[in-house]
């Protein structure tokens, strides 16, 4: 007689390998984080306070009206002009790099792409010091305040391109060719296919592309650093400037308010919604 019983397996389930990661979480985001929202809200006795917020709206002295007049507020303002510009130069060089390397006939379109990418293996601070050197060359290193911000805004481009290249790419070459043949059979221009088909669903590229370089643009001062002398000051510089002088109740509620900013831009921009297919039925050509 045979032993038809089957042998006990052991039990192993797949979510602790969630442990690891969860781990990492805790200690390097959650605890920071909740490290940096006791310094905001509580003053040098560990009591809680509104002190820093009134002091960061009011830091003139003249109310709100002297808030706009303030040097975080030019800061905060500058730092959103150098954001949006690089960010919208980005998008400009890349899409349509992105739209030839997905549509170019190459067997090999990853040899293509390479070639944005090899860029990001050099050292981020000889990529800067080689720029800055380039920028000396040419007689704009920190010539003027109005070609600091170039300059900035050159360096910010040059590092996060490949940024914006790659979600547009990977959303670009996963849009099913059979919509643009459908398109081109029922009288479409290849313009027309272009804005009706590939754009629309190349929008989830183009909002991942737009978070990956709009806010790193607003706290990498190491670019605006290098190539400016230290003449221009961006956010990530203030809340550095903060922390260095040892005021981190100051430097912890920018940090917050910098945070929330991220969140906000992230939410508007689709940034927390699941990938959708890019399968879509009964597409409009009018």
């Amino acid at each position: 007689m045979t032993n038809t019983k089957a042998k006990a397996k052991p039990h192993f389930s797949r979510k602790l390998l969630a442990i690891p990661y969860g781990l990492f979480l805790a200690i390097f985001v959650v605890i920071p984080l909740l490290i940096i929202f006791y310094y905001a809200f509580t003053n040098d006795e560990g009591k809680f306070t509104l002190e820093y917020v009134k002091v960061f709206f009011n830091e003139s002295g003249e109310g709100v009206i002297g808030f706009f007049k303030s040097y975080n507020f030019k800061t905060i303002m500058q730092s959103l002009f150098i954001s949006l510009v690089s960010t919208v130069i980005c998008l400009l060089i890349a899409y349509p790099v992105a739209y030839i390397i997905a549509r170019c006939k190459l067997k090999n379109k990853s040899a293509l792409l390479l070639l944005f990418i090899v860029p990001m293996w050099v050292n981020f601070v000889l990529r800067i010091n080689a720029l800055k050197e380039l920028f000396v060359f040419l007689g704009t290193y920190n010539k003027s305040n109005a070609w600091n911000i170039v300059n900035t805004i050159i360096g910010m481009v040059y590092d996060f391109l490949p940024f914006m290249i790659l979600p547009i790419y990977t959303t670009i070459i996963k849009i099913d060719k059979s919509y643009l043949e459908a398109a081109r059979d029922l009288g479409s221009t290849g313009a027309q296919a272009f804005v009706k088909i590939t754009l629309p669903l190349s929008k989830a590229g183009i909002a991942s592309g737009v978070s990956m370089v709009f806010l790193p643009s607003m706290t990498n001062y190491v670019v605006s650093n290098y190539l400016t002398f230290r003449n221009v000051k961006i956010v990530g510089k203030l809340i550095d400037d903060y922390f260095m002088g040892d005021l981190w109740h100051d430097g912890s509620f920018i940090a917050l308010l910098l945070l929330l900013f991220m969140f906000l831009v992230t939410w508007l921009t689709g940034g927390f919604k699941a990938d959708e297919q890019t399968e879509t039925r009964g597409t409009s050509l009018w």
